[in-house]
């Protein structure tokens, strides 16, 4: 229900005299007053009516329905019909246990000692009798000609050659070495005649090279193509207008009227 306000706590420290403005306080507590307010109303509202109703007719009708309606009913399934079943699958779990279970393990017991009689110990016994077989006919002799064929002739032509290997790995570290020092002598020789010819091609190139270009360029810039242009400016000052002329004037009216008599006399079309 409604709750009775409390007092006011009390502003204490330094924001108490130097807080909001009074005007700014008051707006605030009146705009949340009026939006708080009719909620907080239909919020009891609703709370009473869901406590009259809970009281008065939820409460009744379950009491009423649990003990004249759920408890008989409850009674009588249990009693007509979770009893019978729970029976029915004890007698039904010892029927199976009695005529299927405990025959079905004697029977897989009694087929475990047969098999484990008749099959696993002779199959056993045969394992370890072809085995001793094996060791004796086959292994012992095998290792005894790999030992003496093998291995003793192996180890005394290892003996026999071991100072010819060190000599050979000697003479191979020593080619080595000196493969070693001709490839960086070879290297640095290779270095220092690429240096030397990237520093005789550079001087041909500023003594020789670099000049006629220079020159060829300059040329070309204070004289081939000034007279280049002064030639073209002149061609396009006498040569073209009097070329347009002519080919306006006198070429065109000539073969315009040439045109015209040769049709005139049949001989074009």
């Amino acid at each position: 229900m409604i709750d009775s306000p409390g007092p006011a706590p009390r502003a204490t420290g330094p924001s108490a005299t130097s807080g909001a403005a009074p005007l700014v306080v008051a707006v605030a507590r009146g705009i949340a007053l009026v939006v708080v307010v009719p909620v907080r109303l239909v919020w009891e509202l609703v709370a009473a009516v869901c406590g009259w109703l809970h009281r008065w007719l939820l409460a009744p009708v379950g009491r009423f329905l649990d003990r004249w309606l759920l408890r008989p009913v409850g009674w009588l399934l249990r009693h007509l019909l979770w009893l019978p079943l729970v029976w029915l699958a004890r007698g039904i779990a010892w029927l199976v246990r009695t005529l299927v279970w405990v025959p079905l393990v004697w029977l897989a017991r009694g087929l475990a000692w047969l098999v484990r009689a008749v099959v696993w110990v002779p199959l056993v016994w045969l394992a370890r009798g072809l085995a001793w077989l094996a060791r004796t006919v086959v292994w012992v002799p095998l290792a005894w000609l790999a030992y003496h064929l093998v291995w003793l002739p192996l180890r005394w032509l290892a003996r026999l050659l071991a100072p010819l290997g060190r000599l050979l790995a000697a003479g191979l570290a020593a080619l080595g070495r000196w493969l070693l020092a001709v490839g960086r002598v070879l290297l640095d020789a290779a270095a220092w005649a690429w240096r030397t010819a990237g520093r005789l091609l550079w001087w041909c190139y500023a003594l020789t090279l670099r000049p006629f270009v220079l020159a060829a360029g300059w040329l070309w810039r204070h004289a081939v193509r000034p007279v280049g242009r002064a030639v073209a400016a002149a061609w396009r000052a006498t040569v073209s207008p009097v070329a347009r002329w002519l080919r306006g004037s006198v070429v065109d009216p000539v073969r315009q009227a040439t045109r015209e008599v040769l049709a005139a006399l049949g001989l074009r079309r």
